[in-house]
């Protein structure tokens, strides 16, 4: 496909990503100003010089066409009180397993995550579970509407297999209404439900935005979730760049037993830096947490960003060294592999 053509094509993409009108409204916050959501720490983030000048600079490292899973599946096992079963299935799909409930974070299983089934970024491995292998699904959290988070096709198949409880940010119910999906609960930040399986689900901030199509930008809001049971915490990073919201989420809700992080899709910096996390800022946010133990995710799937498929696990093991913090403390999961962790002793997984 002619270089031009793809560019053209890709400038369409990006023109979703910058445009903006209103669809809805709410009451005015420090995160939303009667017309659109924005980041408290970074209200303006990237305009549309920079996505210009994005389009005509990326520089792609050559990724494999297809990489193998190393499948290590262990969805059925008994989990006690204090236990939690995590399955990293791809990208920031992520199985949670516990003794009450199944929870699934950002569910993809498209071929593709683009408003076109023809061109936009495809996967270059399968996802960790097959979809027919998957475990009774009780609840579903989303953290923003991009389409390598919110997959409708995936939505509707969960929906119409397993009827869970799905949980969106502001903005992002009506979307998954007009597909037919109708056990929706939409949250604020710092806003909390309580489900049926004894869990405690509370969105919190992340920096980022939201769009789909031409004229939506930040429309609807993205988040992080922090999951309670049984008096510990899991937190869910979704996708977001590094800002004060780490500090803030510990100060309101505690340390959390396991944080879920995002440690990809950062180059070029000067763009990213705005909208995504490098694995430098991967670990301190770890830091600021004050998590027990966290895992990287949102990596190693779609090819969104500059660098190579392998480069955001070796940069975070390099910060890691450099830090001084022992890798098992922050690691990272084989797509298709299941880890027992103890809740009590959380940094001696099983």
């Amino acid at each position: 496909m002619p270089l031009i053509f793809v560019r053209f094509i890709l400038g369409i993409i990006l023109l979703q990503v910058l445009g903006c009108s209103s669809v809805q409204s709410y009451p005015k916050s420090d995160h939303y100003d009667g017309t659109s959501f924005f980041n408290p720490d970074n209200p303006k983030g990237n305009g549309l010089w920079d996505g210009l000048k994005l389009l005509f600079s990326f520089d792609f490292e050559s990724w494999p066409d297809s990489v193998k899973n190393a499948q290590a599946l262990n969805l059925h096992r008994n989990r006690g009180k204090d236990e939690v079963a995590i399955t990293f299935v791809n990208h920031a799909t992520v199985l949670i397993q516990t003794e009450h409930f199944n929870l699934l974070t950002d569910p993809v299983w498209a071929e593709r995550v683009s408003p076109f089934s023809w061109i936009g970024p495809k996967r270059h491995r399968q996802p960790g579970i097959a979809f027919s292998d998957l475990p009774e699904i009780d609840i579903v959290v989303i953290s923003h509407n991009h389409y390598d988070h919110l997959d409708v096709e995936t939505l509707k198949q969960l929906n119409t297999t397993f009827h869970p409880m799905f949980i969106v940010p502001l903005g992002n119910k009506k979307l998954l209404e007009e597909n037919g999906i109708q056990q929706v609960v939409e949250l604020d930040w710092w806003q909390s439900v309580e489900t049926p399986q004894k869990l405690k689900l509370s969105l919190a901030p992340a920096e980022h935005f939201s769009n789909r199509w031409l004229f939506d930008k930040n429309q609807s809001l993205w988040g992080s979730y922090v999951i309670s049971f049984n008096g510990h915490t899991v937190y869910f990073g979704g996708d977001t760049a590094y800002s004060s919201h780490f500090k803030a989420i510990r100060e309101h809700f505690g340390s959390p037993d396991i944080a879920f992080l995002p440690i990809g899709a950062y180059e070029p910096r000067w763009f990213m830096k705005q909208v995504h996390m490098d694995p430098e800022e991967a670990v301190q946010a770890h830091v600021d947490l004050g998590a027990k133990q966290s895992i990287g995710i949102h990596f190693g799937t779609f090819q969104l960003t500059n660098e190579s498929i392998d480069r955001p696990v070796k940069d975070l093991h390099s910060v890691l060294d450099q830090k001084k913090i022992v890798r098992n403390e922050f690691l990272t999961l084989e797509e298709g592999s299941t880890r027992l962790f103890k809740l009590s002793n959380v940094k001696n997984d099983l």
